[in-house]
């Protein structure tokens, strides 16, 4: 009986959870400028008005800058992070880590008014470059996580007999330990770069006049006429976040099953 009720809550916190999203699409396709029913015909003719945007290719621009150099830094900081995490013992070691991990935890509110304090503060002018500084400190955490379970996984006497047989550390670090772990490292520049790519607070205390599309779209919603075209935007980004999210979990799960390891049910 229990369990029968637990399902019926499930299925209630899923349907929430996602009936708005199931709604994007169908604007997306109205022929109407007004959100409402009932739908008044089927029409492409707000996906077409994405592309004669200026502002939009601008945000969109902006976004995969910070996007892909985002997911890059955060994956390569993680990547030794993690090594030296599961690797080697060191004083403080626990400290640090938790250090590392607490922007997991904070109100992004609260990491974004405090770098943008210390920005005006050093006199640094607000741009993509900050921007990116602020993503690379809320993704690294989440890299560390799923790369940290890969590298757990690892069998350390492969890293021994290549010992053995004449590999110097950094060679084997190169040829045995990357490779191995490289669906993990797919799996964070992909995470990264997802979140990245939706991230609003931190972006818009720190973006400048350099727009990003999360900015970007919450300008546009002041603009009625401007609704339709921006659920047109959201179903691509929905649909391209769970093309993102499927691919990583597919090199996760393909890294787990080279490695043998347990699937604990997700990337955290």
């Amino acid at each position: 009986m229990r369990g029968g009720w637990f399902k019926v809550y499930a299925l209630v916190y899923l349907v929430f959870l996602y009936a708005p999203i199931i709604l994007l699409p169908m604007f997306a396709f109205n022929d109407a400028t007004v959100i409402a029913f009932p739908l008044s015909g089927f029409s492409t003719k707000w996906f077409a008005a994405l592309v004669d945007d200026p502002l939009l290719r601008d945000a969109v621009r902006n976004s995969l800058i910070i996007a892909v150099t985002t997911a890059i830094l955060s994956t390569t900081l993680a990547v030794f992070a993690a090594r030296a995490s599961t690797r080697y013992r060191f004083p403080g070691k626990a400290g640090l880590m938790g250090l590392i991990m607490l922007p997991l935890v904070l109100p992004e509110i609260i990491v974004a008014v405090s770098l943008l304090s210390i920005l005006l503060m050093a006199g640094i002018e607000l741009s993509i470059l900050t921007v990116i500084l602020g993503h690379v400190l809320i993704c690294t955490p989440f890299c560390i996580a799923i790369l940290s379970s890969a590298f757990q996984s690892l069998d350390r006497s492969l890293e021994e007999a290549a010992y053995d047989l004449g590999e110097t550390p950094f060679s084997t670090f190169r040829l045995i330990i990357l490779p191995l772990v490289m669906p993990g490292i797919i799996s964070s520049l992909l995470i990264s770069f997802t979140i990245s790519l939706d991230e609003f607070i931190i972006a818009f205390f720190l973006a400048g006049t350099q727009a990003t599309l999360p900015v970007y779209i919450l300008s546009q919603f002041r603009f009625p006429q401007a609704v339709p075209a921006i659920m047109a935007l959201g179903t691509i980004l929905v649909c391209l976040s769970i093309l993102l999210l499927g691919i990583a979990e597919f090199f996760r799960r393909r890294g787990l099953a080279r490695s043998g390891a347990k699937d604990t049910g997700g990337f955290l």
